[in-house]
């Protein structure tokens, strides 16, 4: 009986792995989805995930999940960068080479910190958005 509980249990532990690789190899397989960090306001914590930016939004999908939705809808008509430095000592779980951004959106500001080869396209992608009506 415990064997076959064992047994189990090491098949649903292999089958959430499997389930947990196959989705981040899916969201990091589309066009504009890239590794980025996200820090909400009050929080000392930063996030990893998958962002997708593109269209009129940026879609973040927190790494360490199994969920399918988006953590993080940012519209990007109601987005614009504030700011923009390398990662300091505050930011100890970063890579020493990632750029922090500071962004203010509809939710409020927000911390997004990702790969220098990857902040142009980004804020080319956010300067481009049509005019607000």
């Amino acid at each position: 009986m415990t064997t076959a509980l064992l047994v189990l249990a090491g098949l649903v532990l292999v089958l959430v792995a499997v389930v947990f690789l196959l989705r981040r190899r899916f969201l990091l397989s589309g066009l504009g989805a890239v590794t980025m960090w996200l820090r909400t306001p009050g929080a000392s914590r930063w996030s990893v995930g998958v962002a997708w930016y593109g269209g009129d939004a940026l879609l973040w999908y927190r790494a360490l999940s199994l969920s399918v939705r988006p953590t993080h809808r940012l519209g990007r008509s109601e987005f614009a960068v504030t700011g923009q430095r390398a990662a300091g000592r505050d930011d100890l779980p970063l890579p020493d080479d990632v750029v922090v951004l500071s962004c203010s959106t509809a939710e409020g500001p927000r911390e997004l910190a990702m790969d220098p080869s990857t902040v142009t396209g980004f804020l080319s992608w956010v300067e481009s958005a049509p005019p607000v009506r």
